[in-house]
């Protein structure tokens, strides 16, 4: 599994011109599901998700988690994360999941997610065009990769 993690200080996703998910202050998660991806990986990668702190203490320091500051999490699926450039110019998403194991996948970590926040979390919606809106606070942007946990 692999996500793009960035700190918002608000963020939106729309479906057809309509709004299907936005948050205030908190934590844009895409998210793109690997052929191999299991429970395992959804487990660690909820479990980064929710404990990451990214927001500055007294100290300056990034030292406060989402529950810190009261933040939210918006999960939006983005195969895109699997494009491989290894042959030409134009990706192969050959690595990623196949549509239907990546939509189980990709709901069982919103749901442990909403689990280890204990709050809804708002999604995109999988498989669809979706226009995302964000405005970056900092900027500060992280790659997680379940397969390369020391990435």
């Amino acid at each position: 599994m692999r996500a793009v993690i960035q700190r918002v200080s608000r963020a939106s996703v729309r479906v057809e011109d309509q709004e299907v998910g936005s948050i205030g202050k908190g934590l844009l998660v895409l998210l793109g599901i690997g052929g191999s991806d299991n429970a395992a990986d959804i487990d660690w990668l909820a479990g980064k998700v929710s404990r990451v702190r990214l927001w500055e203490d007294a100290d300056d320091r990034m030292n406060r988690s989402l529950e810190a500051v009261n933040g939210s999490v918006l999960v939006v699926s983005q195969f895109t994360l699997w494009g491989n450039l290894k042959k030409g110019s134009r990706p192969s998403y050959n690595r990623a999941a196949v549509p239907d194991r990546a939509k189980t996948l990709y709901e069982g970590f919103v749901r442990q997610l909403s689990e280890h926040l204990q709050k809804e979390v708002p999604t995109g919606c999988f498989g669809q065009h979706m226009e995302v809106d964000l405005v970056n606070e900092g900027p500060v942007t992280l790659i997680l990769d379940s397969a390369q946990r020391d990435f």
